[in-house]
């Protein structure tokens, strides 16, 4: 149980933590360095280059990204000279599932393994644990399956099929997210509007409370409007995305599915970068609740 962890975001950070709780070995690095302080001092062991990572982990060395999916090659190009046969390396972040083909048969061609796990939760999950979405080849999936069940929260780990499966589903999860958190945001902007008056965390409460829409998103604006108030007063009206959202719409046109909810809901968000309103409000305010991104009115 002595893991490699490369990454230490807001996500990989809290991750650690987790598997350090759970009763892992870690060995962490990250590019700056008050990360690498930050998880020694709850037990991790710290380093502070690539290869002193690799010299403090035995073979076969289990290692974990949790990168920006821009960086992943640049990390894999540095990483991949250091490992030897048999070495297994997992991509846990938002990769496009494309790239992540094309680095699982990189690393095969050198002997390295390699797997694809798609995390959801946000920073809460990566420290109280995550839904684990995985794949790779499923001897592999099967070895470090107890890995997986560590980061996971009860029961909320599968394994999706071979290399790139993991990603894919996780990029569609994110999809499907951009479109019930818009249909949210539309939704309250209406009640906003109303002659009602209404007391819109009063909807929210409801709402959660064994309605047919009672999810997390619904419990999260609720959060968010006890924090913000009615107005959200200080989030922005402008939507950022991440990426996942236009990739699901790409690979939707190519397998020939018609995804006009997931469609719009991207193109709201591009849209709202010079048109801010209390929708974007709402949909960015979910984004800080699960996500921990900055989402504060630009003054």
């Amino acid at each position: 149980m002595k893991i490699g962890y490369i990454g230490l975001g807001k996500m990989g950070k809290n991750m650690v933590f987790r598997l350090l709780e759970k009763g892992w070995d870690v060995v962490a690095y990250n590019r700056s360095e008050p990360a690498i302080k930050e998880v020694q001092q709850k037990g991790a062991q710290g380093a502070y280059s690539l290869s002193e990572l690799i010299k403090k982990l035995d073979a076969p060395r289990l290692i974990w990204l949790m990168v920006p999916h821009q960086a992943v090659d640049d990390v894999l190009d540095s990483l991949i000279p250091l490992l030897c046969q048999g070495d297994v390396v997992i991509d846990g972040g938002n990769s496009n599932f494309n790239e992540t083909l094309k680095r699982a048969e990189k690393l095969k061609e050198k002997g390295i393994k390699f797997m694809d796990a798609g995390v959801s939760g946000g920073p809460s999950g990566a420290r109280n644990g995550a839904c684990t979405m995985v794949g790779g080849p499923k001897e592999l999936f099967e070895k470090y399956e107890k890995l997986f069940c560590d980061i996971s929260a009860p029961g909320a780990y599968g394994y999706m099929g071979r290399s790139g499966a993991g990603h894919f589903v996780k990029m569609v999860h994110n999809g499907i997210e951009y479109g019930m958190m818009q249909a949210i945001g539309e939704g309250f902007e209406v009640l906003k509007k109303s002659e009602f008056d209404l007391n819109l965390l009063e909807v929210a409460k409801i709402y959660n409370n064994r309605s047919v829409i009672e999810s997390r998103l619904t419990g999260w604006l609720k959060k968010a409007y006890e924090e913000y108030g009615q107005e959200l007063s200080g989030i922005s009206g402008s939507v950022s995305a991440s990426g996942e959202g236009l990739w699901t719409v790409q690979t939707a046109k190519k397998l020939g599915v018609p995804v006009p909810v997931i469609e719009r809901a991207l193109k709201f968000r591009e849209e709202s970068q010079k048109n801010p309103s209390y929708t974007g409000k709402v949909v960015s305010a979910l984004r800080n609740q699960f996500g921990g991104h900055d989402v504060s009115e630009k003054k």
